[in-house]
């Protein structure tokens, strides 16, 4: 069997961001672990396939580079239809694993060509999509996996820092400052988005476990790590200064959730394909100062009413077809 041959045999992972920060360190440790062949979905292409290619020289494996931006709707419906034709025509395998990984704290009051608030449409309206538009490509016993944050819990320093959640109503998130009503901060948009990444996370768990469907469906929070880039839309100082070790330290005396990048992206990594994840659907795991922990995340993450609500709002928002819900979510 050709190197080629024994790549096509290999399981196959999507990563959102896969081409920097935490993605990246990912991207590695499923290469070079378990073996994974990589789909790496950017929104520039320039940048994604340098990183496609350090990571097939480095560990021989095949890397599949796909242009997306999920704080677009048509940019994933895209790049959803090219990695379903990829599958059919067996040039990569089912999809054991699908991070969504791709992140963004966006300082300015946006609205993307959709017409919603970009920091929320980035980190969730994309990903609900995206899931919807995947999830049967997704291998038995396979794994969906979200990268949230702690900023979600309000009872906690992580969330009392960014800017404690506002109620995740998806239409009112979407429409955010819109018809001169006054925007919600920056930090509060950030911290909302990644309490529905949870509330996204659990609901799914719930209704692919009443399909009977054996995916996983996990949130990670990589804890507070400088280099992924996800500061990109705060102003340049805001930049700088996370990336001090000032900033580290002063973090840590505040007893906020410290993550590092090697070690949160490899935990990214293991999450998805290590089999000591097998049962962990419908969990919740956490990066702390090396450690990789199961915890509770907040209480209102774990209301059933609000994650339908969020659903059921979130199909409306991205205009989900008939042909394109799936089975397994209904």
């Amino acid at each position: 069997m050709s190197t080629s041959e024994r790549a096509l045999n290999m399981p196959a992972a999507l990563i959102t961001g896969g081409h920097g920060g935490i993605g990246y360190e990912c991207a590695k440790q499923l290469a070079g672990g378990p073996r994974f062949n990589l789909i790496l979905a950017g929104r520039d292409l320039t940048r994604v396939e340098p990183a496609a290619q350090r990571l097939r020289i480095g560990y021989g494996v095949q890397v599949t580079t796909l242009q997306m931006d999920t704080s677009s709707l048509a940019s994933v419906r895209d790049a959803a239809s090219r990695c379903r034709a990829m599958i059919d025509r067996g040039e990569v395998d089912d999809l054991q694993a699908i991070l969504c990984n791709a992140g963004a704290c966006i300082e300015a009051l946006n609205h993307t060509p959709d017409g919603y608030e970009e920091t929320f449409a980035t980190n969730h309206l994309g990903h609900f999509l995206l899931i919807e538009l995947l999830i049967d490509r997704v291998a038995e016993n396979g794994r969906v996996v979200f990268t949230a944050s702690g900023t979600h819990d309000p009872e906690t320093m992580d969330g009392k820092l960014v800017g404690a959640v506002v109620q995740p109503n998806a239409i009112a998130l979407a429409n955010d400052g819109k018809d001169g009503r006054k925007p919600t901060s920056a930090g509060k948009r950030y911290s909302t988005s990644k309490l529905c990444n949870i509330l996204h996370a659990y609901e799914l768990d719930r209704r692919l476990r009443r399909s009977g469907s054996s995916i996983a469906s996990i949130a990670f929070d990589p804890g507070s790590t400088a280099g992924t880039g996800f500061l990109r839309g705060t102003p340049k100082p805001v930049q700088w200064l996370a990336t001090t070790a000032f900033f580290g330290w002063l973090q840590r005396r505040l007893g906020v959730t410290m993550g590092d990048l090697a070690f949160s992206g490899a935990c990214l990594g293991k999450i998805a394909a290590d089999p000591a994840f097998a049962n962990a659907s419908g969990k919740y795991f956490q990066s702390d100062d090396g450690r990789l922990i199961e915890m509770r995340s907040s209480k209102m993450s774990y209301d059933e009413v609000l994650a339908g609500r969020l659903w059921n709002d979130s199909k409306e928002l991205v205009h989900l077809l008939s042909g394109e819900e799936s089975v397994l979510l209904k």
